[in-house]
């Protein structure tokens, strides 16, 4: 295997220009020991992209091996982790997971799909400049140190992002365009079509989106044609790749073996409790079949690969039958959606619960409010601030059947999380309007096609069972794709064998407006744009009919908020009396918090949010912070305050926190008095009349005044 270094090549650089702004590709100039490796430049941003092969082949594997990472550095955007403990970078965080998964997806359908040698890709961040996306230009960077590798890559591919800002489409879509942008749409490309998508809208068109995606097409061209000539410049020829001999006989024996299955009618159509049954009897039986065909130690040696081949069989069937057949194994129209049941309201102590399920996938959504204080922080490369909507997905292995351990959430979980909160981010109130923070936490409880859409959908009605108030409802539909020829055939609502069969997922969702939400993926090299843009209409009028049975389960956001929700009371205080509130050390907020039973959100411009399910404990919280932020008022009356001093002249009295005031021995009773001691002791409560401020701040208060009629 040869191995680009310094030591048998001279430093290749080619530029050129993407988005307005400067593109260079260069190799043998970083990670000399690597399989392949490109140093990327656009603009200020800088990846090193690595990948490195590994010696043989795993022929055992009934998966290609392939692995693409994003490494954010911290010291790329000049920034030390906020972390008072760890400051070293470690776990990925959600964004660089969901931005390996946006580099990986395009580039995984260009290799073959029996190779089996390990790869493993690394895309590492060494100086960000927000105009110049780093997700862009690590899709450029390591399709560049693929098509260097000898691997058998059918790039090379490209990424870049679209937006539309103010009415126009933008491309390079970065820094404060892309928080102010209607969509941001990141599309990666060949030279033959589009690859994947990935995008968040305000209820944009169809029309736009698709603007939007030619518009993006275009660009990738700038950087694929660059790569093309980086690799001529390496004089990198793409190595030749055939399938082993062994796998095409164990192809073929599989093959053989199905032919004679269906001579004797057996298939494996139905709804989905029939298809499972039909394909656990066929399972049975194939084990049975190929292990006396072949012989017992050649179906210990590859069995994996004799499933993977019965796998791929099935699929080709599938294919057949929808492109010759016309016919769907459920026995479903192309266009039509599979049976809904909702229901919303279920978990009694839950501020917002539903369940969503379209034919045999369910999912349970349940949705928790809660003070401000608890949004999540972000602290990554790109991002600081905090973030009070979060989407998290669950699917264990019993939802597909299987014993699975279970742990921390995988790439495919964090990925449906995000298309899922990205989906329902648009529509929902702002924090002035609606001071909370919102956690969605789908848990799928069955899996047959499409659980992010059913995430989307349970999500949205579990909201508005919670009362949040959005803006709009959003439905979701996952759209299928079978090429036949040049013919294109959409499928609505694709279950899991028309996914693994099929050439396209694509997943939109949206309101009766338009599109908050994309997510499409190519199994086949490139897609023209006039297909998707087919496949988009098609997905409206699948949304639609979800839509519709969301709204007969549930019409709108319920009115009230759930008793066990927190209720929000909020005031404003003057900025300079924030620290009568806190207190020394938070002495004085904790107080309150423990007396009041609530939670209280100090805000720097003084707003002051308090959370509690008890209305009279929201009242006396915002009774006691009225009182303490409250300045004194001549003429006015404060009954039962506590006297805290007692002297020859007169007695102190607390009006106020923090504010006490004298009351003259004259001002004490009707009659004369020798000693306030002889009727006030520290600790007792009187009524008192403020009667005047002095020049210098000092209260004059009063007693007998406060008590005539």
């Amino acid at each position: 295997m040869e191995i680009i270094n310094p030591w048998s090549r001279d430093q290749i650089k080619v530029s050129s220009e993407l988005a307005g702004k400067p593109l260079s590709l260069e190799i043998n100039r970083l990670a000399f020991r690597a399989t392949s490796s490109v140093l990327a430049t656009w603009g200020e941003t800088v990846v090193l992209a690595t990948v490195q092969v590994g010696d043989k082949d795993d022929s055992g594997l009934d998966y290609f091996p392939l692995s693409v990472d994003y490494e954010e550095r911290f010291y790329a955007a000049g920034k030390i982790s906020g972390s008072r403990y760890i400051k070293r970078e470690g776990r990925p965080s959600d964004d660089a997971i969901l931005t390996g998964r946006l580099i990986d997806r395009p580039i995984r359908p260009l290799f073959p799909k029996s190779y089996r040698r390990e790869v493993q890709a690394v895309a590492t961040v060494l100086s960000f400049d927000p105009q110049c996306p780093a997700d862009c230009l690590g899709t450029i960077a390591i399709s560049a140190a693929m098509s260097l590798a000898p691997v058998p890559f059918a790039g090379p591919v490209a990424g870049i992002r679209v937006g539309q800002v103010d009415g126009q489409l933008k491309v390079g879509l970065g820094g404060e365009d892309r928080e102010l942008a209607d969509l941001d749409l990141m599309v990666s490309s060949n030279d033959r079509g589009i690859m994947m998508v990935e995008a968040a809208a305000n209820e944009t068109s169809n029309q736009v989106v698709v603007e939007a995606l030619k518009l993006a097409h275009e660009t990738n061209q700038i950087a694929i044609k660059l790569q093309a000539e980086l690799k001529a410049a390496a004089k990198v020829e793409t190595p030749a790749y055939e399938e082993p001999d062994q796998q095409k006989t164990i192809k073929q024996t599989v093959a053989d073996w199905w032919s004679e299955q269906k001579e004797q009618g057996d298939n494996f159509n139905g709804d989905y409790a029939q298809q499972r049954e039909k394909r656990a009897e066929l399972r049975q039986k194939f084990d049975q079949q190929i292990a006396e065909k072949v012989g017992q130690d050649e179906w210990a040696d590859n069995q994996s690969s004799y499933l993977q081949a019965l796998e791929t069989t099935l699929d080709q069937q599938v294919r057949q039958q929808i492109i010759k057949d016309g016919q769907r194994l459920d026995g479903r129209q192309f266009d039509e959606v599979r049976t809904l049941s909702s229901q919303v309201g279920i978990l009694p102590r839950a501020h917002g619960s539903a369940i969503f399920t379209r034919g045999a996938t369910q999912a349970l959504n349940i949705v928790t409010l809660a003070p401000l204080s608890q949004a999540q922080a972000i602290d990554t490369m790109e991002k600081n601030g905090e973030k009070r909507y979060f989407h998290h997905y669950n699917a264990p292995g019993y939802t597909v059947g299987e014993v699975k351990r279970l742990g921390s959430p995988g790439r495919r979980e964090i990925g449906h999380s995000y298309l899922a909160e990205r989906a329902l981010m648009t529509v929902l109130p702002d924090e002035q309007s609606f001071p909370y923070t919102i956690r969605s936490v789908t848990e799928i409880m069955s899996q047959h096609g499409s659980t992010s859409m059913a995430a989307t959908c349970s999500s949205c009605l579990a909201l508005m069972d919670a009362g949040v108030p959005i803006r709009a409802p959003v439905s979701g539909v996952a759209m299928g794709l079978i090429m036949d020829g040049e013919r294109p055939i959409i499928l609505t609502d694709i279950q899991d064998a028309e996914d693994f069969a099929g050439d396209m997922d694509f997943k939109v969702t949206g309101t009766a407006k338009g599109i908050t939400a994309c997510q499409m993926d190519m199994k086949v090299p490139g897609l023209p744009i006039d297909i998707l843009s087919q496949a988009l209409e098609a997905a409206t009028t699948g949304r639609a009919k979800i839509l519709d049975h969301m709204l007969e389960v549930l019409d709108g956001p319920r009115k009230d908020l759930s008793r066990h929700a927190p209720q929000v009371v909020s005031l404003m205080i003057p900025v300079d009396r924030i620290r009568d509130v806190i207190g020394k050390g938070g002495e004085t907020i904790q107080g309150l918090v423990a007396e009041t039973n609530s939670q209280i959100d100090v805000k720097d411009d003084g707003q002051v949010l308090i959370f509690s399910p008890d209305m009279d404990n929201l009242e006396k919280a915002k009774a006691r912070i009225v009182e303490l932020t409250a300045d004194p008022e001549v003429g006015r009356i404060y009954p039962d305050r506590p006297v805290v001093k007692v002297a020859d002249f007169g007695a102190f009295v607390n009006i106020l926190p923090g504010r006490d005031g004298m009351v003259h021995v004259s001002e004490i009773t009707e009659h004369r008095l020798d000693h306030p001691g002889d009727v006030l002791k520290v600790g007792d409560l009187v009524t008192v009349k403020l009667v005047a401020i002095d020049d210098r701040g000092r209260l004059n208060l009063s007693i007998r005044r406060a008590t005539k009629v």
